[in-house]
C-alpha cells in the first residue's frame, strides 16, 4: 500500500494498492463522466488489461477508506524517468479531490524510487481540467509530445524518503 497520508475533500484517506484478486473487478468497472471518454478510457479495464500485457506498467487501485474509486498506473521508460498514466477515477467519485490526492501520494513515492528520477505524465491538449489539476501540484509542460499528448514533468527536487507503509515492487 502506498499512503501519502493525503484524503480527498470529503475527509477519507486516498491510499493506492495492488490490483489483486479482492479488487480487480472494482478497478475494471471504474468509469469516467461520458464527456471524459475522449480523453481516458471508458472503463478500468482497458488499463488492467495494458498492465497485464505490457512489461511497461503496473497498475494499482485507488482507495478513498476501504472504497475502490479509481484506477492509476506507472512505469518506468527507457530513459529511467518515471511515468503517472492511466488515472481514472469513477464519475461519481469526481470533484471530490481523490485525483488530486492520488497524484500528491504516487508522485513523491515515484520521485523517491531508483535515485530521484524525474516523474512524468501526459495528458490531451484540450483537456484544461487535467492540465490545470497537474499545473497546480508542480508539474510544467516540457515541449514534448507523446501519443498526440502534452508531456509535463515534475519540478526537480531533493532526494526524499519513500511515503507510505510499504513498498511495492
Amino acid at each position: 500500500m502506498i499512503d501519502g497520508g493525503h484524503r480527498d475533500r470529503t475527509g477519507r484517506l486516498v491510499t493506492l494498492r495492488p490490483v489483486d484478486d479482492d479488487n480487480w473487478r472494482a478497478v475494471a468497472d471504474v468509469a469516467p463522466r461520458d464527456d471524459q471518454r475522449r480523453f481516458v478510457a471508458a472503463l478500468g479495464a482497458r488499463y488492467l488489461l495494458l498492465s497485464m500485457r505490457s512489461q511497461v506498467w503496473t497498475s494499482l487501485a485507488v482507495y478513498a477508506d476501504e472504497t475502490v474509486v479509481g484506477h492509476v498506473m506507472w512505469g518506468v521508460d527507457d530513459d529511467g524517468s518515471h511515468w503517472i498514466g492511466g488515472m481514472l477515477i469513477d464519475a461519481a467519485e469526481q470533484g471530490r479531490g481523490v485525483g488530486r490526492a492520488t497524484v500528491r501520494t504516487l508522485a513523491p513515492w515515484l520521485a523517491a524510487r531508483d535515485g530521484n528520477p524525474p516523474v512524468r505524465l501526459s495528458y490531451h491538449p484540450d483537456n484544461t481540467g487535467a492540465a490545470s489539476l497537474y499545473t497546480s501540484l508542480g508539474f510544467h509542460p516540457t515541449g514534448e509530445v507523446e501519443d498526440e499528448e502534452v508531456t509535463a514533468e515534475l519540478a526537480p527536487g531533493p532526494p526524499r524518503p519513500v511515503p507510505g507503509s510499504a513498498q511495492l515492487p
